[in-house]
């Protein structure tokens, strides 16, 4: 019988947490264990009565520590499976079963299916039956695949909300760099260092997580500095920046440009700035592309140019362009 540890890291979100924990005491497969990276100084109290065990470890540091704190619980963990879950998902009943299913020794890290909920979906009395009816999939990303799984070739697909592997190929990846630090750029280098060690990543279909409403900012303008930061750290290992499309709008802002030195700041984001990019209560979900594509129009507007009449494939093909330019570093270009 596989054993799983579900690894979870929180900060705040203690109503999340609670629903969280009340999905995983509904699974067809119970979990061995529940291990929560606390980022803050209080442990959680009150946490809903389980089945199984729920350990909580303190990951220490002002800024957000993602990184440690994936390694710290997987280092804790004792069960055969990893399933790494975000504090804001709530498990459908068959999340544990159907990793447990597909995560096999030597065949690398799989990652489920995400729903989005809309505001109030998750009040008390929910049931994941009700999210079904609610719930809706993120434009910008991919969808179940038809089959069981579908190998993902493209490493930048990887994203930490929820995943699981085998103890042993989390133990041959090695685990999150945690010269990463705050928000942003942990996850794609840690699917880059995947591809590198050749070890596959899969779409499976289930495994259906559902993401818990909250108001967020998309692109991240709470994070700009932590992004550059990170941004630079992962051009000085693979000789490119990532998280281009945000360090494209960013730059559209006006919050940062692009130097022979690196990235640089330009200002603090406005009330304005965080307007834009705001998820507002009707939108379970917030888009980067949603703001490139309003400033854009507003950049034709102002320059007296008549309303955009491109496709969205074209619009798509231009920004991609556009943000392109900012995977190399401009000192890397005029050394070579």
């Amino acid at each position: 019988m596989t054993e799983i540890s579900v690894l979870t890291l929180a900060r705040g979100r203690a109503v999340h947490l609670c629903n969280m924990i009340v999905g995983l005491t509904r699974q067809t497969v119970a979990p061995c264990e529940l291990v929560i990276a606390v980022m803050q100084d209080e442990l959680y109290d009150d946490l809903p009565e389980t089945p199984f065990p729920i350990r909580q470890i303190r990951i220490t540091g002002d800024e957000l520590p993602l990184a440690r704190a994936r390694n710290a619980v997987a280092a804790a963990a004792c069960g055969d499976v990893f399933v790494f879950l975000d504090v804001d998902c709530i498990p459908a009943p068959e999340l544990l079963a159907d990793y447990a299913a597909q995560t096999r020794a030597g065949e690398g890290l799989t990652m489920g299916e995400v729903l989005y909920l809309p505001a109030g979906a998750n009040d008390p009395g929910w049931s994941t039956e009700a999210f079904d009816a609610v719930a809706v999939r993120h434009c910008d990303r991919q969808g179940p695949p038809e089959a069981a799984r579908k190998r993902c070739d493209d490493y930048r697909c990887f994203w930490s909300l929820t995943f699981a592997m085998h103890r042993d190929d989390w133990a041959r990846s090695g685990g999150f760099d945690e010269r990463f630090s705050g928000y942003g750029g942990e996850d794609t280098d840690f699917g880059r260092t995947l591809a590198e060690r050749d070890i596959p990543i899969w779409w499976v279909r289930g495994a259906r997580a559902y993401h818990q409403y909250h108001p967020h900012c998309m692109p991240p303008i709470h994070h700009v500095p932590s992004i550059i930061r990170n941004a630079e750290l992962f051009a000085t290992k693979w000789g490119h920046r990532t998280m281009e499309h945000w360090l494209h709008a960013f730059r559209m802002m006006g919050l940062i440009t692009d130097t022979p030195e690196g990235l640089r700041m330009l200002r603090e984001p406005s009330q304005a700035d965080f307007a834009l990019c705001q998820q507002t209560a009707e939108m379970p979900y917030a888009a980067t592309g949603r703001v490139v594509r309003l400033l854009e129009d507003r950049a034709r507007l102002a320059a007296g140019l008549p309303p955009e009449t491109a496709s969205m494939r074209e619009r798509h093909s231009r920004m991609t362009q556009a943000q392109d330019g900012l995977l190399t570093p401009p000192s890397s270009v005029a050394a070579e």
